[in-house]
Formats: structure tokens, sequence, C-alpha cells
């Protein structure tokens, strides 16, 4: 069944529509008030191109040569010069998602009618986007002011018939040939149009965009990895009260604590420690660890800082971003909309919280690992210890992550390198900042995963196996779903395999949608 394509008018796109259209390969329609938009703020610019006063962008070069005048003869060069020579990335090949929500942000921006491009360019681009066509965009090359200019000048010299791109099938080929293939037009880019192909931050902003929908989940994974590992360790519940959250009441901590109490509802290992004479626990412990006592606390931080970054997404997504821009009474004024602060800075906060939720799944992972602090369990969850060595180096692997993670969290917005002679002497590094978030998260992503398949393990050899689980149902929904992808505990195995069996499960929701439906209810 072909889904209706996604409309793209003068207002903004939703983060679930990027998500769609830029991961899952949704299409999009341009609307007719967008198409208007762009018409009527052609004829603005098609209106100055004979003035002889100069106009950046129109009749003028461009950066530290803005105050050159081009004569009209050759500004179809200056637009093909320009795309060019920005489209100057280096690297490996950035995903192709990161591509498609970068071209859609672009393609927003267009749709606006503040940038005074042609109908026909925005057209194009859509058709682009609707056939899977994927420019070719180097990891490097970005500074994230004026915007990601050589990313988005690989898709504009894509849209040229320039370049190389990737069809919807994976396939590598020139870009005249994909564009005839799909039977798509190259345009001829006329005055103004090569800037406002180019001029905005649409790439760190896709990256954004993606990164805040996989955070959510990974947050709430985190719930889940906490609340096993509570159980596991024969932890106690009382500190997820709802009363204790209320006396410092920050959003995400309540919900983090709320999601912590509802997967373990009922738990007969955690019940199995209180008296029923007195409700107190038997052991004597008087507190648990931090990394157990203060789940809610950490990942409730990195709940509001998830919030803060997605209010800056939906800003940014109903933002007009270039420059020079045909403002709504139709003048032509240059501007600084461009810079990519905002968003950089948001996506290095982000990494800061990534950092720190992965490191307090680290910490519980070894308290499961350590004999003297499990309470009762093999060291190292080893079949035999000493001839078997159990989980002790999947909390290698788990530390190394974390590591990584901690320099990953090194801000790259705080860094600035000027650029085009003096001119661009301030940039945000936003493209650097939304990179190395992306490869944070898949960090995280692992070190979440080891923590649930250690906790299985542990829970399974508390109980004596999955059949005679005393978990509560949403954790019990967990084991299960484990057990389908990783067998029990035994003897080694090649341990590999298995963290990426649970990977997978962590990373496409299937382990989250199974604790939902035990529960009846989404986590928070």
């Amino acid at each position: 069944m072909t889904l209706t394509p996604i409309p793209l008018g003068t207002g903004p796109v939703s983060p679930e529509q990027v998500v769609a259209i830029a991961r899952h390969g949704h299409r999009v329609a341009l609307t007719a008030d967008a198409l208007e938009a762009m018409a009527s703020s052609r004829l603005i610019i098609d209106a100055l191109v004979d003035d002889a006063t100069p106009h950046y962008g129109v009749s003028t070069g461009f950066g530290a040569l803005a105050t050159k005048h081009i004569p009209l003869d050759q500004r179809t060069q200056l637009q093909r010069s320009l795309i060019r020579s920005h489209a100057a990335s280096s690297g490996a090949d950035v995903d192709r998602e990161v591509v498609r929500g970068l071209m859609l942000g672009r393609l927003s921006t267009l749709a606006t009618g503040r940038t005074g491009v042609r109908p026909v360019v925005a057209k194009t681009y859509a058709a682009m986007l609707n056939a899977g066509i994927t420019p070719v965009i180097g990891e490097y090359g970005s500074l994230g002011c004026s915007g990601d200019l050589a990313p988005l000048s690989h898709v504009a010299l894509a849209l040229m018939g320039e370049g190389s791109v990737r069809t919807s099938d994976g396939e590598l080929v020139p870009a005249a040939e994909a564009l005839e293939r799909a039977g798509i037009s190259p345009v001829e880019l006329r005055e103004k149009e090569g800037l406002a192909l180019i001029n905005g931050t649409d790439g760190m902003l896709g990256m954004l965009v993606l990164a805040s929908a996989d955070l959510h989940l990974l947050l709430k994974t985190a719930d889940l990895a906490a609340a096993m590992s509570v159980e596991g360790l024969l932890g106690t519940d009382a500190v997820f009260a709802a009363d204790l959250h209320a006396l410092r009441p920050h959003p995400g901590q309540q919900d983090s604590a709320a999601n912590i109490r509802s997967l373990l509802q009922d738990s007969p290992l955690i019940a199995q420690e209180l008296t029923s004479e007195t409700g107190r626990h038997r052991f004597t412990r008087v507190q648990d660890a931090y990394s157990l006592r203060c789940a809610p606390q950490v990942h409730g931080a990195a709940r509001a800082t998830l919030t803060h970054a997605r209010s800056v997404a939906v800003i940014e997504l109903g933002s007009a971003i270039d420059n020079p821009v045909v403002t709504v009474d139709g003048r032509i004024e240059s501007n600084g909309n461009f810079h990519g602060a905002p968003v950089g800075y948001v996506l290095d906060f982000l990494a800061i919280a990534v950092a720190d939720v992965a490191s307090m799944s680290e910490r519980r992972t070894d308290r499961f690992l350590d004999k003297a602090r499990n309470h009762g369990l093999n060291a190292f969850l080893a079949s035999d210890p000493g001839v078997d060595s159990g989980h002790m180096i999947a909390q290698y692997t788990q530390a190394g992550i974390v590591s990584e993670l901690k320099r990953l969290a090194n801000p790259a917005s705080v860094d600035s390198i000027p650029s085009s002679a003096m001119q661009e002497d301030h940039v945000s590094m936003g493209w650097a900042a939304g990179l190395k978030l992306r490869r944070a998260l898949d960090g995280l992503t692992r070190v979440l995963a080891i923590e649930i398949l250690t906790a299985a393990r542990a829970l399974d050899m508390r109980d004596g196996g999955l059949a005679a689980s005393r978990s509560s149902g949403a954790i019990h929904a967990a084991r299960v779903g484990v057990r389908e992808v990783v067998e029990g505990p035994g003897t080694d195995r090649y341990l590999a395999p298995e963290i990426e069996a649970a990977r997978v499960l962590v990373h496409d929701g299937t382990l989250i949608s199974a604790v939902e439906n035990a529960l009846g209810m989404p986590l928070c």
C-alpha cells in the first residue's frame, strides 16, 4: 500500500514527519500555498536582476567576495561555480537518513517562500527526495555557520545533474544518470538560488530530530535496565515512591521514577525481601548504591535535557533560514540566522546526558559481576568461576564504550576556526556535534544492551531459570524477549553475537514494546 505523501506547505514540518521521511522513506508533496509563496517571492528577486544597485547573492559574489559585482551574462556561471566549489566534503559517507533529513529541512525552508527560488527548484528537489536519490556527502566539510554549506552543496550539485548519488537501492551512480532514470530534469540555477540551496542548518537539525527520537526510546530502555538491575541485585523499590520524588518535582525525574515503579510492581523478588510482619527489609543494607537508587535523578536530568533539545528543534523546524532572505513585506535583507549555535549547543548537551546515563548503566552491570556486591551470585555470573569467565569481558566492552562517550561529550560547539578570509570569523561546529552525538547514541545502545543481557542472566541464575521466574510481569516479559534471541546461563559461549542480538532488541524498540504490552500502557 502506497502511503499518502506528507504535505509540505509554508508552515513547519513536525519532528515525527522528519523521522518518517528521513528514516522511513515517506514521500512529500508541495502544497499549493507553498508553490504560490515561492512564485510570489521569486518576482521580487527577478525585479532586482537589472538593478544597478548590488544585491548580495543576486548580483554579487559570496562571502569574502561579496563586494564584487557580477555582470548579468555571468550569473548562471556564478551559481554553478558556487555549488561546485562548495561541494567540497571529504571522508566517509554520512548515513542516508542524515542526508534525507538535510534535504527535507532545506525543502521545507524553500516552501516558506522566504528564499526567492522558483517553484521548479523546489519541485525538482522534492522529486529527488521522493525517488530516493541520496547525494553522496562526506562527513567532513561543514563548520555549521552559513549553515551546512558543503553538505547542502552536494545536494544542490545533484540537482544540477552533477556529482555522485546513491539510488533508492543503494547503488552508487552519477547524479545525471540517477535523474534520468527517475525522469527528473536537472535544474539550471538562476540568481539567488545557489545561496538559497546551501544556507541553512538543515543537516545538524535533521540529526537533532533523529537523535531526539532515538534518545527518547533509549531513556525508557535505561529505566527498564535499571529496574532489572534493582530486581536482580535484590534492591529496594521504596526509593522510587511518588511522594519522595514530589519533594524534588523535576518532571523527567518523576517520569523515570514512575517507569521504574511500574516495572517493579508486584515483583516477587522485591516482595520476598520484606517481612510480612513489619514490611521492613530483612537484609542489612541501609541504602542501595547510587547507581540503583539515583537512577531517576540521572535519567530524569537526561529527560529534561531532551525536552529542551526538542523545544529548540521545534523552533528551528518552524524557521525560514537563508541569507539574504525575502521578508514578508518584500525586502531583501542579509542576516545571521544561518548560525548553528542554537542547534549545536543542544546537540552537545545531549551528548553529555548520553555519556552520564551510560556511565551509570555500566556501574550497575559491574555490581552483578563482583561476588562481594551481587548478593549470592557467582563471580562474573560465570557458570563455573575459574573455568568460565561469564560476563567479565562484556563489562570491559561497556567500559571501553563509556570511556569513549566521555570523550564524545567534549562539546564541539565551544570550538571555532575562522574561515573565508575572516568574514566568517565565528562558526558553530554544529555538524560535528551532530555526528558525534549519533556515535554516542550507538554507544549508549550497546551499553544498555549489555546491562540488560547481564541482568537477565543474573535473574535466571537467581531463579534457577526463566521457567521459575520471580520477576515482575514487565521484567518477566523483558527476560522472555532476551531469551528468544539469547540462550540462558551455561558454560561460556561466543559472546559477541549475543551482545549484538541484545543490541538489536534495544535499537529497534522490540524490548520496550514487549514490556509496554505486558504493562498494558506506554512508559513515560
